[in-house]
């Protein structure tokens, strides 16, 4: 089962504020990578990663509705 970014974030015990600064991105971007209005590109992938200690492969990126 996949994990979504808003999961590994409160997982981290990160606040919205605490994540992106960490990855380097603006709260807003990482809340619209988190409700699935828009996906990282590929330069931003390890970075979020890395901040939340996760693997691709276990990462929902997409809404599966």
């Amino acid at each position: 089962m996949k994990i979504t970014l808003k999961a590994l974030r409160i997982n981290s015990k990160l606040t919205l504020e605490e994540a992106s600064k960490k990855i380097g991105i603006s709260r807003e971007t990482l809340r619209s990578y988190e409700t699935f209005k828009t996906a990282p590109d590929l330069k931003m992938l390890p970075k979020i990663l890395k901040v939340y200690n996760a693997d691709i492969n276990d990462v929902k990126f997409e809404d599966e509705k």
